[in-house]
């Protein structure tokens, strides 16, 4: 069927009245390609074959693409432009982030001849054949700089909540494979409920130097009203904490903790029943209870398992900090299983790469992936509903004693 660029909502309705849904796939192929023009005119400032003063390039013809949507894969005509301009639809931009990410990582491979025969293949599915290292450059450039922007842009809400974690990466440096660390935080906005990717970093190593700098770029970006950090027991984190939000509480991830206190169970046999000892502390209706059972069970192992007894009454209250917030919240904040989840999925996004070239294609492929997640939790519904802060701070004895 032609496209009658004047009646495409009457080409789309005679489509759906005559096959309905059979059709709808063409259906938004027709508003897909109609819109792109008519965001290419706007770009222009022209119409097609219009004379006029304010025209800022030329039409030049149209590029067939695949499109991946939840109704399938449309087949789309992308309008070209030439001059000197840069234009491409906005309508597909959301969602291409960390595929042109991906396909970037893959390109640096393929150009400096790391890459497998298995990572070639892939390179020329995703780019094509002809991948120049020009190519490359001018889009890395296009797309570090959007990247970037958001890395470096100011936190201007209050955060209430904010979960801490790192993944790690394989990537060439200096001549050797190594795992590179890359610090992710996320925190949930006061104002509207929903959760945000505050900072991303990739350094060599998760050591403290560069937790500290990631808490300082938070801390100049302007990240304030934190009222608890979560996160795993990790050394550099804890110093990096305390150096730079020293009066905000920390709430040791429950998980993690369980997962630690079998490094120091003497018997295998001994695991299950430990594992659910502790789960039996953090299941407490309050603070109060869960300190006395935690007591309780410190003295039940004093015998049997010394050193998990005196790990454990010297941990357990880093594990506890959650009974001091709304009771509504504690589910959410009493580990950091939503960032392990997160992990998960720029894992399947990173697998594809295996090992990155370098530390900034790593960094570049994960921030598009965290954006594309931004973008989902701040559209979607709440993660949280806030009282107000004086109701907060005055439903805990632990802030009328040390933060009001």
């Amino acid at each position: 069927m032609s496209l009658r660029k004047d009646n495409v909502i009457e080409d789309v309705m005679e489509l759906l009245i005559a096959y309905g849904p059979e059709k709808f796939k063409e259906s938004m192929e027709l508003i897909y390609n109609h819109a792109m023009q008519i965001e290419r005119s706007q770009v222009l400032q022209a119409a097609p074959y219009e004379r006029t003063d304010d025209r800022q390039g030329y039409a030049n013809g149209f590029k067939p693409k695949k499109f991946n949507t939840n109704i399938g894969t449309l087949d789309l005509q992308i309008p070209q432009v030439r001059g000197d301009i840069d234009f491409y639809p906005s309508s597909l931009e959301r969602g291409t982030r960390s595929e042109k990410a991906l396909k970037l990582a893959l390109a640096e491979m393929y150009i400096q001849g790391v890459s497998t025969r298995k990572v070639t293949a892939i390179t020329e599915k995703l780019c094509g054949l002809n991948i120049s290292s020009t190519q490359v450059s001018r889009l890395s450039k296009e797309l570090d700089e959007h990247l970037q922007a958001f890395r470096e842009r100011p936190l201007i809400d209050p955060y209430e909540y904010v979960y801490l974690d790192a993944t790690y990466e394989k990537v060439r440096y200096s001549g050797s494979v190594i795992s590179m660390a890359v610090l992710v935080a996320i925190g949930v906005n006061q104002k509207t409920g929903c959760r945000e990717i505050l900072g991303i970093s990739a350094e060599l190593s998760e050591a403290e130097i560069h937790w500290r700098h990631f808490m300082e770029q938070l801390h100049k970006r302007g990240l304030h009203g934190v009222r608890l950090f979560i996160s795993d027991d990790h050394k550099g984190l804890k110093a990096a904490r305390k150096h730079q939000y020293a009066t905000v509480p920390w709430q040791r991830c429950q998980f993690h903790f369980q997962q630690n206190a079998l490094n120091y169970v003497p018997k295998r046999s001994m695991r299950e029943e430990v594992s659910r000892d502790i789960k039996y502390i953090f299941n407490a209706k309050d603070g109060n209870t869960a300190g006395v059972m935690a007591a309780e069970i410190v003295k039940k192992y004093e015998k049997s398992a010394p050193d998990f007894s005196r790990w454990l009454d010297e941990n357990i209250e880093e594990a506890l900090t959650v009974f001091n917030f709304p009771e509504k919240h504690r589910r959410l904040i009493r580990t950091v299983n939503g960032v392990e989840r997160l992990n998960e999925e720029i894992k399947r996004r990173t697998r594809v790469a295996r090992i990155f070239p370098n530390p900034g294609s790593c960094l570049r492929l994960i921030t598009a992936v965290l954006i594309e997640k931004n973008d989902v939790w701040m559209t979607g519904r709440k993660y949280m509903n806030f009282e107000t802060e004086f109701e907060i701070l005055n439903l805990s004895p632990f802030y009328r004693k040390n933060v009001a």
